[in-house]
């Protein structure tokens, strides 16, 4: 949104803190102060008052909290890209369902979205940061050293391909698919430049820990590259319109490497144009996107599996279970054996409070049942957090010992671009509070106009109701 509507937002959380520039620092974005608000549905986002915590007793009666025992943030399907990819399928949009999504008219300022975010994550001080997948969108090695870049701190330069735009959304480009930022209303000139201009990246304070997602290790999020799919990322070719006879699988059943390579055996089947190659895009395999990944946190487990457990400031123990498919398709799944570790870590975390994090929901993932049956039985867990739907959703789960919560995040990738804050408290009588609440990503020009666009975005985030309800974002959970 524009610089003016940023410093607005500054100024209504310097009121609503008393005037205090330290406190004003200390909200590190917190929707509960403040936030972003279209009061009169005209499609203009404008700074208004904050969403106070909801008390949700689901599970157990409202009590006074007590003691925090760990402040967790949470950053999900950031979607780093390289928009300038030829190996990206923009064109599957206008085909309709399964397909949306695939281009985005804000998905040129993927990186400065995160570092918006970072910078209101490190005002929040939590002990982690839990990013959990997706935060790459196409398992390209250049994607992942621009995320890491983002995440450490430092240089961090955008671009790809030859030095500029090169793209869909430039001002030339004839098709009327693609918002065109030099010359489509709402009309930000110049936009695409300072976009793939190399900034200076905040970093995170915190230690960060990835949760894979699909898009982080599979083409497209739906498949492990192959030999013509990796040809095409380094390439000096996109595909503009495929032809018409070209048969585009609607289901992840029908999609198989060999059709993938059948399709590209001829080279790109369709109206062509021509991009610099280059070799920066070079597509990671899973095991070298797990690889990057590792090295990128400094964390995530060791073997074929980013598996992980570690503790959260006092008393909270954090399970890591990596829930992506290594061959075809966005579906998670499970295996026996990941069960069997769960197990194990469960019983290993004692008396503390347990949290576990995938990508998929357990819920959804193939093989997820016994592990959820697991956690059913065990009385020290709290809350199962989980990204990949770009919704946010809190939902309370029963049990025989008492429940705990599900928790889903929206994608920074979409509007509302937010990330989320954990807080784990101590209650009396030896029960949980949970309280978590939304984060606005920090006055940035270029976050804000990505806001201002994934707000209108007519397949976005806004009409797909990824916001949630107000029981789904600013929240006070009891667990007994």
């Amino acid at each position: 949104m524009r610089a003016a509507a940023a410093l607005a937002l500054v100024a209504l959380a310097l009121a609503s803190c008393g005037g205090s520039s330290s406190r004003t620092s200390d909200r590190g974005g917190s929707t509960v102060v403040a936030t972003w608000h279209d009061p009169d549905g005209d499609g203009f986002l404008t700074p208004g008052a904050g969403e106070p915590l909801l008390d949700r007793t689901d599970l157990a009666r409202a009590v006074a909290p007590a003691r925090t025992l760990a402040t967790l943030a949470v950053l999900t399907d950031v979607h780093v890209r390289d928009e300038e990819s030829p190996a990206r399928v923009p064109f599957l949009d206008r085909l309709g369902g399964p397909f949306s999504s695939t281009f985005r008219p804000q998905e040129a300022l993927s990186a400065q979205v995160l570092d918006a975010a970072v910078r209101s994550v490190n005002a929040s001080r939590p002990d982690a940061v839990l990013v959990t997948g997706d935060l790459i969108d196409n398992a390209q090695a250049n994607e992942l050293a621009l995320a890491r870049a983002v995440l450490d701190g430092g240089r961090a330069d955008p671009d790809s391909g030859a030095r500029g735009y090169q793209g869909v959304q430039a001002a030339a480009d004839p098709d009327p698919a693609y918002y065109r930022p030099d010359v489509d209303p709402p009309r930000h000139r110049g936009l695409l430049d300072d976009a793939q201009r190399p900034f200076r990246a905040t970093g995170l304070r915190a230690p960060w820990y990835a949760v894979p997602g699909n898009h982080d290790l599979l083409v497209a999020g739906e498949l492990a590259r192959t030999p013509s799919t990796a040809a095409v990322a380094v390439g000096g070719e996109r595909l503009v319109t495929p032809d018409a006879g070209l048969d585009v699988p609607r289901s992840e059943n029908a999609l198989t490497p060999q059709l993938v390579d059948s399709a590209l055996s001829g080279g790109l089947p369709g109206t062509t144009a021509r991009v610099a190659p280059d070799p920066a895009r070079r597509e990671l395999t899973p095991q070298e996107a797990v690889a990057g990944l590792r090295a990128a946190s400094g964390h995530g487990g060791s073997g074929a599996r980013m598996d992980d457990a570690f503790d959260a400031g006092r008393a909270v123990r954090v399970i890591v279970l990596d829930t992506v498919r290594r061959d075809v398709g966005s579906g998670g799944v499970l295996s026996a054996e990941q069960t069997q570790w769960l197990s194990r870590q469960l019983a290993a975390a004692g008396e503390r409070r347990v949290i576990v994090v995938s990508h998929q929901p357990l819920t959804s993932v193939d093989g997820g049942q016994p592990a959820l049956a697991l956690l059913d039985a065990d009385r020290h867990v709290v809350a199962a957090l989980a990204g990949d739907s770009h919704h946010n959703r809190v939902v309370a789960r029963h049990t025989p010992t008492g429940g705990y919560w599900l928790v889903q995040t929206a994608a920074l990738a979409d509007y509302p671009q937010q990330g989320r804050m954990l807080r784990v408290r101590a209650a009396p009588g030896g029960g949980t509070v949970l309280e978590t609440w939304m984060l606005d990503t920090a006055p940035d020009s270029l976050a804000d106009t990505a806001r201002e666009l994934g707000y209108l975005d007519a397949q976005g985030g806004r009409p797909q109701g990824e916001a949630g309800t107000a029981k789904d974002r600013n929240v006070r959970l009891y667990v007994p």
